[in-house]
């Protein structure tokens, strides 16, 4: 990793870049108060020997030539009291570009240097304040791209993820504690912790991570989007459907059987949630040469579907009500959670025949009018937040990183419980339990190497 002199004080604008109604320059290190000091009118000095808790001191920067003072309100934190174990400010002011490129000219002319890409966060790190996993939460925030992704970013920057990891490591040190207290005593033939114990507390804890590791491979497998499939019969109103959904005429809309033959996906926000909607061939009873690849296309978007449209037209016939109906049902008998739309609304007002649905919440829609397009939005939006398919654990960069060393700590646990149940001498369980403990420090940080933590902190923006 590049090396990072962490006594150097530092600078950078911690807001969006371009004009906004407030910028804000962050500011970390020892020489802190020196360099405000010089930046800042004197006037209003930052009395950095009666700061003992987050103050705000109202100040002003004057413009290069002098004849334009811009105010400035510093917010100060003590080393004791900040992110970055540092002494540190925050200059927000107006957030005209060239305005906060003087006052960063300023703090560098006055001895502060450059941030690197995620050097606060690396100094919040190193001091402590947070462990990596928290440290890659940072970036979550920052990279959100829905309400769901944000919410999972900030449940693991309050420590959701690393306060499992900590408990199983807590667990684990009173075990090996046991087991070097009972090797201090082997002489006296004292048994601090019987095995049959030792083997059930393992395996708690192996349990436990297990399901940390199923959650890292499932956000692995995860796109971090929702996959949202329109089925049903051919014409069934799904393509028009589709096409007022997205607000375009993205598929093409004919009353010939078969006109989509490939599917189609658009991206839609609807609810805070990003959605992948699809588009795709209807079913049929026979299909052979080009339509049976579009029904089997269809058949691989419906099985990686987070939820299904089916989409039955009111103005089916009764032959076509009743193959509809009977597709429908084996559909909503999967494991994948079904939305049924009566479309069509404007041509007919019932179905040709009554349906007898299972547990399944319809709607009725004209694509053409948009009778119930907003109501189905947010229809499709409840059923995606409520569904256990969409739980976001951890962040992706967090599960890619954490995996094998997941995987290293349980194998280590099960070799541990081997050797306990086996009747094998403690030290070799205590290797086992020691190897597990490394594993799991690399997870939050406390052991470490240079290329993990350059790993983590390139990806990050400047000011972060």
């Amino acid at each position: 990793m590049a090396q990072f002199d962490l006594d150097d004080t530092i600078a950078a604008l911690a807001s969006a870049p371009g004009p906004a109604g407030r910028g804000i320059v962050r500011v970390s290190g020892g020489d802190v108060p020196s360099v405000l000091d010089a930046t800042l009118e004197k006037s209003t000095p930052c009395d950095w020997s009666k700061t003992r808790r987050p103050e705000r001191i109202p100040s002003v920067f004057s413009l290069p030539g002098g004849s334009v003072q811009l105010p400035v309100a510093v917010y100060l934190w003590p080393t004791s009291r900040s992110y970055t174990g540092q002494p540190m400010a925050e200059l927000h002011t107006i957030g005209a570009p060239p305005l906060l490129e003087a006052l960063l000219d300023r703090l560098f002319q006055a001895g502060a240097r450059p941030a690197r890409p995620g050097e606060f966060t690396l100094r919040a790190f190193l001091a402590g304040r947070i462990d990596l996993v928290q440290a890659e939460a940072v970036l979550g925030v920052v990279e959100a791209h829905d309400d769901r992704e944000l919410k999972t970013a900030l449940e693991q920057l309050a420590g959701g993820v690393s306060s499992r990891i900590v408990a199983i490591q807590q667990t684990l040190l009173e075990l090996l504690a046991d087991l070097e207290a009972g090797l201090d005593f082997v002489e006296e033939d004292i048994e601090f912790i019987d095995r049959p114990t030792l083997a059930a507390r393992v395996s708690a804890c192996r349990q436990q991570l297990q399901q940390l590791l199923d959650q890292a491979t499932a956000r692995m497998q995860s796109t971090g989007r929702w996959r949202v499939v329109l089925a049903g019969l051919p014409n069934a109103g799904k393509s028009t459907l589709f096409n007022a959904l997205v607000g375009r005429a993205a598929a093409l809309v004919s009353q010939v059987q078969g006109t989509t033959r490939d599917y189609l996906v658009e991206t839609v926000e609807w609810e805070g949630l990003t959605i992948d909607l699809v588009d795709t061939a209807g079913w049929e009873r026979i299909a052979a040469g080009l339509m049976q690849a579009a029904q089997d296309l269809r058949d691989q978007q419906v099985r990686h579907a987070d939820l299904i449209i089916w989409c039955s037209a009111l103005d089916f016939d009764v032959d076509a009500c009743r193959q509809d109906e009977a597709h429908f049902h084996r559909a909503a008998q999967g494991t994948i959670p079904v939305l049924r739309v009566w479309t069509k609304a404007d041509l007919a007002e019932e179905p040709t025949t009554t349906p007898q649905e299972p547990r399944t919440e319809t709607l009725r829609v004209s694509a053409t009018r948009g009778d119930g397009l907003d109501r189905l939005r947010r229809a499709i939006g409840e059923q995606l937040a409520g569904s256990p398919t969409g739980e976001r654990h951890m962040l992706g960069t967090t599960a890619a990183r954490c995996r094998d060393t997941l995987s290293g700590a349980i194998a280590a646990m099960d070799r541990a419980k081997q050797a306990a149940e086996a009747g094998w001498g403690e030290e070799l369980v205590a290797i086992e339990l020691r190897d597990a403990l490394d594993q799991l420090g690399q997870v939050l940080g406390t052991v470490y190497t240079d290329d993990i933590l350059d790993r983590i902190f390139s990806k990050f923006c400047i000011g972060k």
